[in-house]
């Protein structure tokens, strides 16, 4: 049976990149509700979302990915922030000091088979002075971008060092997506775009 991917996001970053992969994904993002439980912890409230997105786009016929990411810091969730005051005050509570990045990935294969997984990364960020922080939050980049910043764009500038998967940073594990894929008995690279 022939079988359509499905990617349940509406992230810029995700699409780019399964289409680095020469993947063939149709993008249909899910909108849910991203507050967080009371009391949740972060692992399952990404682990929730994932499998929501997943959720809220599977059908017969398709595999879908469901992805949510989150920074966390002090064990607090770190979401994404709402204006510039904000971006500002998470730039500067993460300056300096190192935070985890938790990006959950669900896969659910025909609308029925589900197989999930949460990769963990930290990142240590260098100090960021006023005029960086302000300079920064002048950009559109923060906005959309959980903890404020964006490994892959100019937030690079202030990423000392990260422990992990590169990947998960931005938004994607591509090692744990294709473990997912293994688990579901499908091959990742079998959505490759045909010439």
């Amino acid at each position: 049976m022939t079988r359509r991917l499905v990617l349940a996001s509406g992230s810029p970053r995700r699409r780019e990149m399964l289409e680095r992969l020469g993947l063939d994904a149709t993008v249909r993002p899910a909108e849910v509700d991203e507050s967080p439980l009371a009391g949740e912890e972060p692992e399952a409230y990404v682990r929730r979302l994932a499998s929501a997105k997943a959720r809220a786009r599977a059908v017969p016929g398709t595999v879908t990915i469901g992805a949510d990411t989150t920074v966390v810091l002090d064990g607090q969730i770190v979401g994404k922030p709402r204006d510039r005051a904000e971006a500002r005050a998470m730039l500067g509570a993460l300056s300096g000091r190192c935070h985890e990045v938790l990006t959950a990935v669900a896969v659910i294969a025909d609308g029925t088979r589900e197989a999930a997984g949460v990769e963990r990364s930290t990142v240590a960020l260098a100090p960021v002075d006023e005029a960086r922080v302000g300079w920064y939050t002048s950009l559109e980049e923060p906005y959309d971008k959980a903890g404020g910043y964006a490994l892959q764009g100019a937030g690079s500038l202030f990423a000392d060092r990260v422990e992990g998967s590169i990947s998960n940073v931005i938004g994607l594990p591509l090692p744990l997506l294709d473990r997912l894929f293994s688990q579901l008995g499908i091959d990742l690279l079998d959505f490759r775009r045909r010439p």
